[in-house]
């Protein structure tokens, strides 16, 4: 199994049992129909998986799960709240059959970038896998500039791509500019994926794909031959979707959407809580006037 940072890989939902344990038998099938849709890679235990409220054990177990069961590479994220915890978590991973990493900057902690690159750094040097460096400063407080992001591609050969989610795609151009063709990048926001492709992204690392794979894939494939035209119209009409993955509930409203489309339930661990009232009904409108003029 090659890893080609390539296509469309969904950052996939955790789905939970109704005591909130996780769902494996579901994790699975929903993992395949994104592999039916042709998705690239999937990519567990990041901030849409929920990963800040699953235990060590959990994110080993639904590592080990897809890994073993999925025939297309498995790139789990790996924060934490300590760098010692993200090393075993590194090392957890690659030891049940994980083929590349998407390293995180630590929870909650945000510093400088002697500190943040320091974690990076231990994570990346603690496994032979190839690493996708995750920035996305909206989130997680911590910027990795371009010269920051060279920086740790010059001195760890592992380091292989980046996922690009600033909401920024003039950084795919900053990074593309420095790093040639030494690194593959990636959109990491639902809602920036033609203009991120037009600047030089190859892969997209996305949120309502867990709804929508065929949708997700075409918009990509439309972007990546330059079918501008084509890739405008369904863009269109995808954007009421693709942008309640930038705001703070985007995990409460994708599982909604998934929900609705026959995919599991909308459960969250606490502290999320589900939708309710007028922000219920909001979503639930973006959904059914989706679904009502569904292009595909």
């Amino acid at each position: 199994m090659s890893l080609t940072f390539k296509g469309v890989m969904p950052a996939i939902t955790t789905p939970f049992n109704a005591d909130f344990s996780i769902d494996h038998v579901l994790l699975v099938e929903h993992a395949r129909w994104q592999v039916k849709a042709g998705c690239t890679a999937l990519i567990p235990c990041g901030s849409l998986g929920e990963s800040a409220t699953l235990g060590f054990d959990e994110k080993v177990a639904v590592i080990r799960t897809l890994a073993n069961r999925m025939d297309i590479p498995i790139i789990p994220g790996i924060a934490a709240l300590s760098t010692e915890e993200a090393i075993k978590l590194a090392q957890a991973a690659e030891a049940e059959g994980a083929k590349g990493l998407m390293v995180l900057p630590p929870y909650v902690y945000s510093t400088d970038w002697r500190e943040m690159k320091a974690h990076i750094a231990a994570v990346i040097q603690a496994t032979r896998l190839p690493c996708i460096i995750y920035n996305n400063p909206v989130a997680y407080r911590t910027d990795f500039q371009p010269p920051h992001i060279m920086e740790l591609a010059n001195e760890f050969d592992n380091v292989v791509a980046v996922k690009e989610s600033s909401t920024d795609a003039r950084r795919v151009t900053a990074i593309k500019a420095l790093a040639g063709d030494r690194l593959a990048l990636g959109v990491g926001v639902d809602d920036c994926l033609v203009e991120g492709v037009a600047a030089g992204a190859q892969f997209w690392i996305a949120g309502l794909v867990n709804a929508f794979p065929q949708e997700s894939v075409k918009l990509y494939d439309l972007a990546m031959a330059g079918q501008w035209d084509e890739a405008a119209k369904l863009y269109a009409w995808f954007l009421p979707l693709l942008r309640l993955d930038t705001v703070p509930k985007f995990v409460q409203l994708i599982k909604l959407t998934q929900e609705r489309l026959g995919w599991g339930n909308s459960r969250v661990r606490a502290p999320r809580l589900p939708l309710v009232g007028d922000e219920l009904a909001a979503a639930q409108a973006v959904i059914e006037t989706a679904l009502q003029n569904r292009p595909i």
